[in-house]
């Protein structure tokens, strides 16, 4: 998913989803060099997702083995 960075409002950026619709993204989650125009993309990391999973499952399975 891309998006704009609009503007900036206090603790927010306001960015521009590819529908258009304009939604508040705290700035925590924003690159501290982003500015005004910047295209962000969100993706999945689908390596990082499944050694997390794993890790997981390793503990859950931990907790009820014989």
């Amino acid at each position: 998913m891309k998006f704009t960075i609009d503007r900036f409002e206090g603790d927010f950026a306001v960015v521009e989803l590819e529908d258009r619709e304009m939604v508040d993204l705290p700035l925590s989650l924003v690159p501290e060099n982003a500015k005004e125009g910047d295209i962000l993309n969100i993706t999945i990391d689908k390596n990082a997702s499944e050694i997390r999973r794993k890790r997981i499952q390793d503990k859950f399975d931990s907790l009820f083995s014989d």
